[in-house]
């Protein structure tokens, strides 16, 4: 099994970039999820869950280690009142260095997303990730679904569900994987390039897969990663 596509996601919810290499940290791929956007109001990290529009946005890495956002007619946000006009609400962009109760939300109800059935939950207390540093997937497992629908961060040419409750080396880093990764209507939203609103995939995840697709886990050795290293066990 061989790396063949590489991802990180600088603001959590934006478009992310693909690389041809990067370190696996004690945080995940460097940059991931380093940063997200807060709704002032609330004080609820904002994801495309609850607004779907974020992934209409990108994010980059800058050369002096801050992101960069382009919004959906190419601008560049330079700041919180070009996000908060772009988004019409009142938000902040913030690192993961500078908050403490990393609180988003999420509906129970998956087929209608009724207000009363919003629930929030707790994410990583390091990057802002869900529940795992690092996610593993295969163009196999998805068929004809677009990957982009699935953020993972190391697309692999084999059957990842075997990884699981193992440690795999992935160029100098290790990982291990704990679990497959449990999916939200996030992947039903639409996104660039075509890819339409489709709650039929979460639907399939669901019937087909137990509500799980992908797996994930921490990074137990840091090290660097590029396309075409082997995923073996440690």
């Amino acid at each position: 099994m061989r790396v063949v596509e590489l991802w990180r996601y600088p603001v959590k919810s934006l478009q992310g970039e693909r690389v041809e290499a990067t370190e696996l940290t004690a945080r995940g791929v460097a940059g991931d999820r380093a940063w997200a956007l807060f709704d002032l109001g609330t004080g609820l990290g904002l994801t495309a869950r609850r607004a779907p529009q974020l992934l209409h946005a990108s994010a980059r890495l800058r050369g002096d280690g801050g992101v960069e956002i382009a919004l959906p007619d190419g601008t560049v946000a330079h700041d919180d009142d070009a996000l908060s006009t772009w988004l019409g609400r009142s938000v902040a962009l913030r690192s993961s260095e500078e908050v403490q109760g990393r609180r988003c939300e999420n509906p129970s109800d998956i087929e209608t997303e009724a207000d009363d059935s919003w629930r929030t939950f707790v994410g990583s207390e390091q990057a802002f990730h869900d529940t795992y540093a690092v996610t593993l997937l295969s163009a196999a497992t998805i068929g004809d679904r677009p990957m982009r629908r699935f953020r993972p961060n190391v697309v692999v040419d084999g059957a990842e569900d075997g990884l699981v409750d193992r440690s795999v080396q992935i160029g100098g880093a290790v990982v291990e994987v704990a679990d497959r990764v449990t999916r939200c209507v996030m992947v039903t939203r639409s996104q660039p390039g075509g890819i339409e609103v489709d709650r039929d995939v979460l639907r399939w995840i669901h019937r087909e897969r137990g509500g799980v697709l992908a797996v994930g886990g921490a990074v137990t050795r840091p090290g660097s990663v590029r396309l075409g290293d082997e995923v073996m066990p440690a």
